[in-house]
């Protein structure tokens, strides 16, 4: 009987597996690409059904793709509420969307040719490689289940740190325990997603909900290798890794100094701190300097900032967090190296050195690359966004970075926009969360081998 049987799903498995095969070899990359795009039509789709939404109908496709995007991209700008507009259904499927967002773009990939070809195998090992600066290549398969039970195990650890608070606040146990969940998965995942209609604002004052939210969002900002090297070497400085090294030094002080100047800036602001608290200001900076890591929760109406406070933001905004992390931006050790390689020129020095070690001069071409794609990259959005919506420039440069960098705080110009001016945000946060170089190599055929080498000639700069 079983040769009666059609065997063409067989032939389609085969094509399947053949087709990734061939991506995976010419570019990984590009099959991350692929997968993710795929992803997010497929909540997409599913975000359009009329059960995902409160009142039963069908979401327009735009919103619904935006959402989608936003949430597999772990921003955080919404069109439309994610408490008022969604039903339990529907932001069952955002969490989800950023749960597996929040894995990374090619760990994600890797998944993906692993249940294809049903084994992990070299090319598979080297796309994970690269999403997770694995050392060896032996050591990825390993790495991938520590990526996900540490993803799982922080982000129980942080529910449950929320759970007492909303119960003590009056909330029914299932609300509770859905609601800490939320934010646990979308604090980690930098997403800044929120199932209250007015976000963690009525929560301005409350250190036992806005604490375990920063912490969440700055461990999920520093990175799976970093994180992998702390819990191989806990505090022993001496031991880690120089990327390590660069996105601990560098994450701490953008944080002590966003915070300082931010609370500067506002500090006699009445839309925003200027009557409170001495104690409530300092959380109030604190807070908004970890959120431009890319978490995205806000305290204060982001269109009530001094223009300085909002381009500190920006500008907090486009750094982002670590490599390899649930964070966006050009990334905290672009900004390094960047800054090494400028004091080394001032110096004179040959070498950019630093902890004993030498970077690369390959590293450096891959930062200003990814500056100056990343800059593109929002000044043409930029540009498209004031012909078409007519807003003012801090407004839409904020958006704007808040999409590229995946943040997700808004001054409310993401719901205001017509369709086009949400496809492109829709871009904007899918470039941001792919990453520059990742994307330049994907749309590249092939990589390119040089034979010759020509005679050097150096041009004057400045």
């Amino acid at each position: 009987m079983t040769r009666w049987l059609p065997d063409w799903p067989i032939r389609v498995v085969v094509s399947v597996r053949d087709f990734v095969d061939r991506v995976a070899n010419s570019s990984p990359a590009r099959l991350a690409l692929i997968v993710f795009a795929l992803v997010i039509l497929a909540f997409t789709l599913t975000l359009s059904l009329p059960a995902a939404a409160r009142d039963g109908e069908a979401t327009a496709f735009h919103d619904a793709l935006f959402t989608a995007v936003s949430a597999v991209c772990v921003t955080g700008l919404t069109t439309v509420s994610t408490a008022l507009h969604w039903s339990f259904f529907g932001q069952l499927v955002i969490l989800i969307g950023i749960f597996v967002g929040g894995l990374g773009i090619l760990t994600l990939a890797s998944l993906m040719s692993l249940m294809v070809s049903k084994r992990l195998g070299v090319r598979g090992k080297l796309i994970a490689q690269e999403a997770l600066s694995a050392g060896r290549l032996g050591e990825v398969g390993t790495l991938l289940r520590i990526v996900i039970s540490t993803s799982v195990a922080i982000e129980l650890v942080l529910a449950l740190a929320l759970v007492p608070r909303f119960l003590i606040l009056g909330e029914p146990p299932p609300q509770a325990i859905w609601h800490s969940v939320f934010y646990a998965i979308s604090s980690f995942n930098n997403a800044g997603f929120t199932p209250h209609s007015d976000g963690v604002v009525p929560y301005e004052a409350d250190l036992w909900i806005l604490t375990p939210l920063m912490v969440g969002g700055f461990i999920g900002s520093l990175g799976f290798p970093v994180l992998m090297v702390l819990l191989a070497t806990g505090f022993r400085f001496k031991k880690w890794t120089l990327h390590a090294k660069l996105t601990v030094q560098v994450s701490l002080m953008l944080l002590v100094a966003g915070a300082l100047l931010w609370g500067a800036m506002e500090w006699t602001n009445p839309a925003t701190i200027g009557g409170m608290s001495v104690g409530d200001k300092i959380t109030h900076s604190v807070f908004a300097s970890v959120m431009p890591r890319s978490l995205g929760f806000n305290l204060v109406d982001m269109n009530a900032l001094h223009s300085p406070t909002m381009l500190l933001t920006d500008a907090l905004m486009f750094v982002g967090g670590g490599s390899a992390s649930t964070a966006g931006g050009i990334k905290v050790t672009t900004l390094a190296v960047m800054f090494l390689a400028i004091v080394a020129e001032a110096r004179g020095d040959n070498d950019v050195k630093i902890h004993g070690r030498t970077i690369p001069q390959g590293t450096m071409r891959v930062a200003i690359s990814v500056i100056v794609m990343g800059a593109t990259f929002v000044m043409v959005a930029c540009g498209l966004l004031l012909a078409i919506s007519g807003q003012s420039l801090d407004r839409v440069l904020f958006e704007t970075i808040s999409a590229f960098a995946t943040v997700g705080l808004s001054t409310g110009l993401s719901g205001e926009l017509p369709p086009s001016g949400k496809y492109i945000l829709c871009a904007m946060m899918f470039f941001g969360r792919v990453g520059s170089i990742t994307l330049a190599s994907a749309l590249a055929l092939r990589q390119r081998r040089q034979l010759y080498h020509y005679p050097e000639e150096r041009p004057i700069i400045g």
